[in-house]
């Protein structure tokens, strides 16, 4: 129940006529909450602000004036004590993160399950943030260190001299087309060897096509 038995005033914006509809009947049906208010657009949900603050607040995104984010970053001002929830279908980041950093505590997407609603709402209201869990692994791996670019295994000469030897030249060959001495390819075939960890020319060609190098 909603802290000192009153119920929590909840406001939806959200364009969708039926999702609109399956929320307030949720709503409605909850003992602990009160529908405060229900817009259409940004322009409503502005209006909305001017006014007595809701407990919680539910954003859809994609609205037919604009975004749903303009809304959020307005109600986090507005009603610094309102909680924030997101409801949409979006799940990229050009919108998930842009909502929470504008003020929302929470962020469902609307394959949720309608029969949570009521909860998740409560989730909200007493300090938690309901997210589906596609938009939290979105977000978890958004702050997960990047790794930095892999090495290449080969030097571009020793890559070079590997695909003379696959096409079948011989040492002397490779040293004339490459311009450099059969002691310098023996290097660069040493090289190869090491870092394939093979020892035989069959086995580096094996190994470096097993590596994509070939």
């Amino acid at each position: 129940m909603a802290t000192g038995s009153k119920p929590l005033k909840v406001t939806i914006v959200e364009d969708d006529a039926s999702f609109r509809g399956s929320f307030v009947a949720a709503v409605e049906a909850a003992e602990d909450m009160l529908l405060h208010a229900a817009a259409e657009n940004v322009a409503q949900a502005m209006a909305l602000l001017g006014g007595p603050p809701s407990d919680i607040l539910v954003v859809d995104l994609g609205l037919p004036d604009g975004s749903g984010i303009e809304v959020i970053r307005a109600a986090h001002s507005a009603w610094p004590d309102c909680g924030i929830m997101v409801s949409t279908t979006f799940a990229d980041d050009r919108h998930v993160i842009p909502s929470i950093e504008a003020g929302a505590a929470g962020y469902l997407l609307k394959d949720s399950s309608q029969s949570r609603m009521a909860d998740d709402i409560r989730t909200l209201h007493s300090g938690g943030s309901p997210i589906s869990p596609r938009i939290a692994r979105k977000i978890l791996l958004r702050f997960r260190p990047v790794e930095p670019p892999a090495q290449p295994l080969l030097s571009p000469r020793e890559q070079q001299a590997l695909e003379l030897i696959t096409k079948g030249f011989s040492y002397d060959e490779i040293a004339e087309l490459m311009g450099v001495t059969r002691n310098t390819v023996m290097t660069f075939v040493r090289r190869i060897y090491q870092k394939l960890e093979v020892s035989s020319k069959a086995e580096a060609i094996f190994e470096a096509r097993s590596h994509g190098l070939l």
